[in-house]
């Protein structure tokens, strides 16, 4: 269920942040650190957890007892519509966590109960062939809102979660674009940004929106006001182990710090088992300021959090 930043960024996306960093700068150089001086700041927290499946006995008890200090989890306990009730998010906010709920804005899987609504709709796009269960939507028709996004929100508003984790914002480099003539990269970005906008204007300040990866969607006007923060994956390790030194590993490090400016949390997740690696990338959340996780690829156990 883990998702992974597209290589290839959209070209006008590239030239707007052309100006703001260095694309030869590797995910470990160093920047100048500022205080944000706004209230989100205040929320970041130390370390996450960041469980998708596996929920031992299909409850919340072990992550209730884990020690992190905020919790991305499903937004059900077994990715249908069995959905977690308010009495467990109270339990696992009452161990101390800030706790968010996950679900895709940009896709749907085959598993989900609305996907065959959203089949019969007529909304379904390319095949991502990453995930066998998984297509692209199309995420700005106003039936993907009525269908899934709005019902997914306010299913976590009433269960009592702090937030939502929203993932896939990188369909908009994904989709095949011979399904949708007249669109372009750019075209799908903005609307990307304006679904994330729109999710803000609906939850009206009741949950938090974080969304994971994409980063360089801070360009469009209004997002980063939207956000409360983000999600951002292999900034330092690749699915498993090997170091990011990608051109886009800095591209992304870069935006990421830009949000972190703004007052925005940040949490941070590497794909790691070696453990000078996971030294490695506990060193740098620390450096930067980031909330940060070294997991498993498949996020379905509990690991130590970041020291």
């Amino acid at each position: 269920m883990r998702r992974l930043r597209a290589v290839v960024l959209a070209a006008p996306l590239l030239l707007l942040a052309a100006c703001t960093h260095d694309a030869e700068a590797t995910p470990s150089a160093e920047a100048p650190y500022h205080e944000p001086d706004t209230a989100a700041a205040a929320e970041q927290p130390a370390n996450w957890i960041y469980q998708l499946s596996g929920y031992e006995n299909d409850g919340l008890e072990a992550l209730t007892a884990a020690p992190h200090e905020a919790a991305v989890i499903d937004l059900s306990r077994d990715g249908g519509d069995d959905y977690f009730t308010a009495e467990e998010i109270t339990a696992l906010k009452d161990s101390g966590k800030t706790v968010y709920a996950y679900f895709t804005m940009g896709s749907i899987e085959t598993y989900r109960p609305e996907y065959p609504a959203v089949t019969e709709a007529g909304l379904l796009l390319n095949h991502w062939p990453d995930w066998p269960d998984e297509y692209f939507v199309q995420y700005w028709d106003p039936q993907w809102w009525d269908l899934v996004m709005q019902p997914r929100l306010d299913q976590a508003a009433a269960a009592g979660f702090d937030g939502v984790y929203l993932d896939v914002p990188n369909a908009y480099e994904e989709i095949d674009l011979a399904l949708v003539p007249g669109e372009t990269r750019e075209t799908l970005a903005q609307k990307m940004a304006d679904l994330v906008i729109a999710a803000d204007a609906h939850t009206a300040g009741d949950l938090q929106i974080l969304v994971q990866n994409s980063p360089e969607l801070r360009e469009f006007p209004g997002y980063v006001d939207a956000i409360d923060g983000i999600g951002i994956e292999e900034l330092y390790f690749l699915d498993t182990d090997a170091p990011c030194t990608e051109d886009w590993c800095a591209e992304n490090l870069d935006n990421t710090r830009a949000i972190r400016d703004a007052g925005k949390i940040i949490l941070a997740v590497d794909y790691a088992a070696e453990e000078a690696n996971i030294a490695t990338a506990c060193a740098h959340y620390a450096e930067e300021h980031f909330a940060g996780a070294v997991a498993g690829v498949d996020l379905d156990a509990i690991y130590e959090p970041c020291p």
